[in-house]
């Protein structure tokens, strides 16, 4: 029989310290959590706490304490580009109006832009639609792109690949996505945005009628066995006429919408992807400014439906990364490890060699597109942005698009609180939902439709390729039929039927061991809470996924949270032990899964990775 999973709380990576003080973090951004608790349009709530778990039949009462409520007009999970597009939104339609809408944004990164990582080459429709003045506002898109390159690898050389026009990027811009979103804060916070970043929101809030009416952010200080600790106080209620969600890939509250609500019912499943990244400075002589570089095949087979990415952007930095779709079948395939190996192909590594690696991170993608979307409002609220999945693959390109839903929800949004006759009841924002099938956004995702599907015929990568050309130049999407997605962790096959893969040793130059990029994300967890990584059935991970699988959960994590190692307690097994204190919130686990046992769920607010340039 298999032992107990044991959860670690010590980090395999160094320690970063303490947690610096909320409100010193950005304070043109950030409440901090005492001048927020005296503001006085709060109020308290009488709703009963359910506790995950308890380790004695005796509950502590303070968990049972009041939560302080805030009523608002609009509260947005998620301080990223859709959810601060929304906010935008609304706050220039009310000023331009002389409206009074309240709108707060909750964010659990440490500050605006700490948890954001994409590619990222911005196509800026969206950003022209939302704020024309960019420019004169001092927004980080410094460098346009100035070439681009498409290229087939093969073990040690490689050929170009005809470029199809969604990957014309005239006129789109090399960017750090984190550094676009903060200032979209700032744009936001001198709106009278209010956001409260360094708070999880962990609950959905609804009424008796079963619509929802808010969020609540997670009870902070308590320990592993959820039991409040010195400094424990009780999360807040945020309670409001409508409630947008824009956690991002895989949401953990958007799961549970999901479920409540039937919002995939008739949609195909989400397809989703592992995306990698590096940030590098690289030597002056070897850069070359404004370069977007995508390439295929090696060190991928030709199954594998996945790339890589290399952008230049100003001041000699290099963003790179490699994604890897989670549908893949070997349980051996390490997406880090890939990428790792991808960067020494001949025609890669010379833009690295004498360069430094100085951030690192990992993000799960949506890549479903059109028929994955998943019905977008509910009583009292909506889905936007990531977390609703609006990537365009085949432009390899979603901030824009994430932006555009913001934009559109914010207006509905907007129109339901200030301009509607309805006075009593849940607000249904039915008219977002049709904005967005009439928008340019719809359309575009519907002409790519097939292009992420087509890599899943017995061709692989040499079938999409070819579907995907004859797609672009020709059909335009403009065909009667739509291929269907499948349910990524459904993909593995038994490790007995697979063929292990042997990875070369990091050269510690171009490669690197994980944990050694890990420490560059700035990932840290206060030690002593609840683990955020809840399995379901703890005997399955050694009894199903280790016996049969060869434990792929080992692999496919960015950030070597998972691992089996010996049972100390029972010579001559393995237990599964989680290293939660490493987790970077790519929430892959929960993704990937063979046995769909792993629940990413949000860890105590300001918590996780704290990216630089990404």
């Amino acid at each position: 029989m298999a032992s107990l999973i044991f959860i670690s709380q010590k980090p395999l990576l160094k320690s970063f310290g303490q947690l610096r003080n909320l409100s010193s973090l950005a304070p043109a951004l950030i409440h901090s959590r005492t001048s927020f608790l005296c503001n006085k349009r709060y109020s308290f709530s009488t709703t009963s706490v359910k506790r995950l778990a308890s380790v004695s039949d005796q509950v502590d009462p303070r968990l049972l304490a009041e939560r302080p409520r805030d009523d608002t007009d609009v509260v947005i999970v998620g301080g990223g580009p859709s959810g601060l597009s929304a906010a935008i939104k609304i706050k220039q339609l009310a000023n331009a109006e002389g409206k009074e809408v309240r709108v707060v944004v909750i964010e659990k990164g440490p500050e605006i832009g700490a948890h954001i990582l994409s590619g990222c080459v911005l196509e800026p429709r969206a950003l022209d639609e939302l704020i024309p003045d960019w420019k004169d506002r001092g927004a980080p898109l410094n460098q346009p792109v100035l070439k681009d390159d498409i290229r087939l690898l093969f073990r040690k050389s490689s050929v170009p690949l005809p470029h199809p026009p969604s990957l014309n990027n005239k006129k789109n811009f090399i960017v750090s996505l984190s550094n676009v979103v903060k200032w979209l804060g700032e744009q936001a916070n001198e709106l009278d945005v209010e956001i409260y970043a360094g708070f999880s929101a962990s609950e959905v809030l609804y009424d008796e009628d079963g619509s929802v009416r808010g969020i609540a952010t997670n009870d902070i200080g308590l320990d592993k066995n959820f039991k409040p600790k010195k400094q424990f106080e009780r999360g807040m209620e945020f309670c409001a006429k409508i409630t947008l969600f824009a956690e991002g890939c895989h949401g953990s509250l958007t799961k549970t919408l999901m479920r409540k609500f039937n919002l995939r019912d008739g949609k195909q499943p989400q397809t989703y992807g592992i995306g990698i990244k590096e940030v590098w400075e690289v030597d002056p002589s070897k850069h070359v400014q404004g370069l977007v570089l995508h390439t295929l095949g090696w060190p991928l087979d030709y199954r594998t439906y996945g790339g890589s990415f290399l952008y230049t952007m100003e001041n000699n930095i290099v963003t790179t990364g490699f994604v890897v779709a989670l549908d893949y079948q070997n349980p051996y395939l390490h997406p880090y490890k890939e990428f790792q190996r991808w960067k020494h192909h001949p025609s890669i590594k010379k833009f690295f060699e004498g360069g430094k690696c100085i951030s690192y991170g990992a993000r799960a993608l949506n890549e479903g597109g059109y028929q994955s979307i998943p019905k977008l409002v509910f009583p009292g609220g909506a889905l936007i942005g990531d977390t609703a999945g609006f990537l365009n693959v085949a432009k390899i390109k979603g901030t824009h698009t994430a932006m555009k839903s913001g934009i559109l929800a914010g207006e509905a949004a907007y129109n339901a609180i200030v301009n509607s006759e309805q006075t009593t009841g849940p607000i249904t924002l039915t008219s977002y939902e049709k904005s967005i099938q009439e928008s340019w956004l719809w359309k575009e995702l519907y002409a790519v439709r097939n292009v992420r599907p087509s890599f899943n015929s017995s061709l692989g990568m040499w079938g999409g390729i070819t579907y995907a050309g004859v797609d672009a130049l020709f059909l335009k999407g403009r065909v009667p039929w739509t291929f269907k997605h499948h349910a990524d962790y459904a993909a593995l096959k038994p490790a007995s039927e697979c063929k292990p893969i042997e990875y070369p040793k990091p050269d510690g130059k171009i490669s690197f061991d994980l944990l050694e990029n890990l420490s560059r994300s700035g990932t840290n967890h206060t030690e002593n809470q609840p683990v955020h990584l809840r399995v379901r059935d703890p005997k399955l991970p050694v009894e199903r996924n280790l016996k049969i699988f060869g434990g792929p959960e080992q692999r496919f994590c960015p950030a070597g949270v998972y691992e089996f190692v010996d049972d100390e307690a029972k010579p001559g097994q393995k237990r599964l032990q989680i290293n939660s204190q490493n987790c970077v919130h790519c929430k892959t686990c929960d993704i990937k899964d063979v046995s769909q046992n792993i629940d990413w769920v949000t860890p105590e607010g300001g918590n996780g990775p704290r990216y630089v340039l990404t």
